[in-house]
């Protein structure tokens, strides 16, 4: 095992890294203030470069390699727009300027918002979420004040089973009470089902759409119109926009209010728990509830509007992750009407094409046609004795990353796969490949997958306790460190 910068550090040289502060500080002011010393590594310029180049090497990224991770649309990101969003004009802002100061940046924010209304046929959006789960609270903390407002104590809200993992958590967060609606056989939503739990205790309908199968809800206008005859809003989790975009306008079809994922759809970086962003939008009626401030367009100049009696206020430090907005509008502005149309219609037919090809060693048990994603299931590996797992981690030692896995839960040994829509056709037969030559392993010598990964830096890790006694921090003595 390789050592740890701290370790590295040992010896106590060290760059000078930090200037003294040459601003005058008024100490009484500060209102968080260090007592204690920051406890950097003490290793010079050098060291601190091969320690992390060497570290990035290890790890796997959309640069190396397909990235097929269901449900989070790991497209590629083009350089130049990082080279954009990297300009000292936005580097160098301040969120606590002058609105006078910084018209470009609001500017931007306006008309990124715009753009969003249109792309999604929504009538307003906040740009202040700071992920998409962030983005499924703000819809319903809106729902919530909106039922509020109307005196009407509605309780309950119902989640698709086929639903993004994270929409029970914020529907509980506000107060709401989830209730599953479970799939058909066909891996959508009974209208005939949606009629008898929907009633006037009903808030809202959380879609994802497509759903997390890769479906598109054939019976969407039904849907909308059942819940909406119940006085009951329609959300939509808009996280796999990236199929829909130039071909469906949610807020067209009836669609109350949705996020979208700036860091997927859009093309920004994520993953590693950011950077992410995911805008909220909703139609005319919800307009005064969404977060503030929201950039506006007065005249000729731009402005950040604090006044909307009926807003749920802040719910984000400032205005959201401004860096992520850059890169999201230079992607729409590249592109255009056509190419954003062009984008989904590819991840569609990718994700179809693929879809096909593995279904000739796992099962497919929605075989569609799917929409940008789909879900095969190990299962006919298990007469081997060979789980869904074990395939993950035998894709990893033959240098690709793994699809998904366990997710939705309504599909047995899932291999939840999203090939986007930038991948090429011989990457796509590259990676159908590999499964296959799992899937031939699995029934020839079963055990190469059991001891999978053999060629990563780490072997199988404990992941449940991992999850439940994470330690992020290192210390000499090997407990976890403290800090004042």
């Amino acid at each position: 095992m390789s050592r740890t910068i701290f370790e590295k550090g040992a010896s106590g040289k060290s760059g000078d890294y930090i200037h003294e502060n040459d601003c005058p500080v008024d100490q009484e002011k500060l209102v968080i203030q260090r007592n204690t010393p920051m406890n950097l590594p003490r290793i010079g310029e050098q060291g601190v470069i091969r320690h992390f180049c060497e570290l990035a090497s290890r790890n796997y990224h959309i640069d190396k390699g397909i990235y097929p991770l269901g449900s989070c649309t790991m497209k590629y990101n083009p350089v130049v727009h990082e080279e954009i969003a990297g300009r000292g004009e936005f580097g160098g802002l301040h969120p606590e300027q002058d609105p006078a100061d910084v018209q470009g940046a609001l500017e931007l924010m306006y008309n990124l918002q715009e753009s969003l209304c249109e792309i999604c046929g929504m009538d307003a959006f906040s740009l202040q979420p700071a992920a998409g789960a962030h983005g499924e609270l703000t819809g319903m903390m809106i729902a919530r004040a909106y039922f509020q407002d109307r005196g009407e104590e509605r309780r309950t809200v119902l989640v698709p089973d086929s639903a993004h993992g994270t929409n029970p958590a914020s529907v509980a967060i506000c107060g709401f009470t989830p209730e599953t609606i479970k799939s058909d056989s066909r891996g959508m939503i009974d209208p005939d089902l949606l009629r008898e739990k929907v009633n006037g205790q009903t808030a809202v309908l959380m879609l994802t759409l497509p759903n997390t199968l890769g479906l598109f809800e054939k019976d969407l206008k039904e849907i909308i119109e059942i819940v909406h005859q119940a006085g009951a809003l329609i959300y939509m989790d808009g996280a796999n926009m990236n199929a829909l975009m130039g071909i469906v306008r949610p807020g067209e079809a009836g669609v109350d209010i949705m996020h979208v994922n700036l860091h997927k759809t859009f093309s920004t970086p994520h993953g590693g728990g950011g950077p992410g962003s995911g805008p909220i939008g909703v139609l005319g009626h919800l307009a005064d509830y969404l977060p503030v401030p929201r950039p506006v367009r007065k005249g000729q100049s731009y402005d950040l509007d604090f006044e909307s009696e009926k807003s749920i206020g802040k719910i984000h430090s400032y205005y959201g992750n401004f860096n992520v907005f850059i890169k999201a509008y230079a992607y729409i502005l590249r592109l255009g009407a056509e190419g954003l149309r062009e984008v989904s219609e590819n991840a569609v037919i990718n994700a179809n094409y693929l879809m096909n090809l593995v279904k000739k060693n796992f099962t497919v048990k929605y075989p569609g046609p799917c929409m940008h994603e789909f879900v095969a299931s190990s299962d006919p590996l298990r007469e081997y004795g060979v789980k869904t797992l074990d395939v993950a981690k035998r894709l990893l030692d033959l240098g690709v990353h793994a699809p998904t896995v366990y997710f939705p839960l309504i599909v047995s040994e899932a291999l939840m796969i999203e090939p986007v829509e930038t991948e090429k056709k011989e990457t796509l037969d590259q990676f159908a490949s590999l499964l296959e030559r799992v899937a031939t392993e699995a029934a020839e010598d079963p055990q190469v997958l059991k001891d999978a990964p053999v060629n990563t830096p780490v072997r199988r890790l404990d992941e449940v306790r991992a999850a439940r006694n994470p330690d992020f921090r290192w210390s000499p003595d090997g407990n976890p460190a403290e800090e004042s």
